[in-house]
């Protein structure tokens, strides 16, 4: 069976990437962003690149964007009718983008738009990949949709966007990106391509993801970091993700915890659980154990010091390994514990998951992610 890998966005790199919008000047340019990046000034830092272009900024979104959120921006850009929409923010105002510049497209059916993302933390990847997260928050589900009309056209990974990222949303962001690089790495939809992308993101996550949580001000390791994020988002892109993922999705959008620290927790769990299933994933993750310098006397021991040094970096971080731990209501996860696994069985992600996991597998990882 033939596959493919993609070919664009082009990525612009580096601490002078954002120059790269200067050849926007005299084009109509729509900025989506959140009230934050609007207010500390980091629109302005586009807008000076490009003087003589004519900008209209939604900054509107918030976190887990809705449906409403979407038709909210569409419906101002409809006045305005765009050349370009740059997303300026994190995963929301990512995918948010996203939503809106398809929407624009089916009402301008001869216009296209071009799409300009520009990351303000390394963790989603959203920048490079087809995916798009959309809230529905009047029943607490998140939808992962998939397109190719999502791929952006061009990235701009800037790490002065992202130096003064605090430290704990660093952390958690981060530990998102080595999830999206090992999910990729022990996935189904694995290739030569991907493989070569998320090993890279592996190793430069798992080196400079502590330097950052020390020095928080350390600007070659937000850069390697922000690298590694969008390499892990292309792996995943082609690859596909995992269970992790899934039952994040579910976990995350019912109970409101942020991604990455969910994701966080769930990875150790869920690497213990794929390699007792899956011979193929115990293989990948000895792979990955190599890539972080991880080893011991067998294979079995290898995957249990994989599992460890993940549990060990998160308690470093601070994160819990339990939803008890965090402080989530556990008689309210078990008034939802159907509906989340209906919801993590349904996932597009679950999908190229090592293994296939039934009901019960699900329920039993709720039980030990709950504490």
């Amino acid at each position: 069976m033939a596959s493919s890998f993609f070919s664009i966005p082009k990525v612009y790199f580096g601490e002078n990437a954002i120059a790269t919008l200067r050849r926007l000047n005299h084009k109509k340019v729509g900025i989506v962003t959140d009230d934050f990046m609007a207010s500390t000034g980091k629109t302005r830092y586009l807008i000076n690149e490009m003087p003589l272009a004519s900008v209209s900024i939604f900054s509107d979104v918030k976190p887990d964007p809705s449906i409403e959120i979407l038709q909210a921006g569409a419906a101002q850009f409809k006045r305005f009718k765009p050349d370009v929409i740059i997303a300026l923010g994190g995963g929301s105002s990512l995918d948010a983008a996203k939503g809106i510049k398809v929407t624009l497209e089916e009402y301008f059916s001869e216009h296209a738009i071009e799409l300009i993302a520009i990351p303000t933390t390394s963790g989603s990847g959203s920048e490079v990949t087809a995916y798009a997260i959309i809230s529905d928050p009047q029943n607490g589900r998140k939808y992962p949709l998939v397109a190719d009309e999502l791929v952006p056209d061009c990235a701009i990974l800037d790490p002065h966007l992202v130096s003064s990222v605090p430290r704990h949303v660093a952390v958690d962001t981060g530990m998102d990106v080595l999830t999206h690089a090992i999910e990729a790495l022990v996935s189904t939809g694995a290739n030569d391509f991907s493989d070569a992308l998320a090993e890279k993101a592996i190793a430069l996550a798992w080196q400079h993801l502590p330097v950052i949580f020390a020095d928080e001000k350390n600007i070659q390791a937000r850069a390697h970091m922000h690298n590694a994020s969008c390499m892990a988002g292309m792996a995943f892109n082609s690859a596909g993700l995992g269970l992790v993922h899934g039952l994040a999705h579910a976990i995350g959008g019912m109970l409101h915890i942020p991604h990455g620290k969910i994701n966080a927790m769930l990875l150790p769990l869920i690497i213990e659980d794929n390699a007792e299933h899956s011979p193929y994933a115990c293989e990948r993750y000895l792979r990955c154990a190599a890539i972080m310098g991880i080893q011991a006397p067998t294979h079995r021991e290898t995957v249990r010091a994989l599992v460890n040094s993940l549990c060990d970096i998160n308690r470093h971080f601070g994160i819990p390994a339990t939803l008890a731990e965090l402080g989530t209501d556990l008689a309210t996860l078990e008034s939802l514990r159907q509906p989340l696994i209906a919801a993590a069985l349904a996932d597009g992600c679950t999908a190229s998951n090592p293994y296939s996991p039934t009901a019960s597998d699900v329920d039993r990882l709720l039980t030990r992610i709950a504490g």
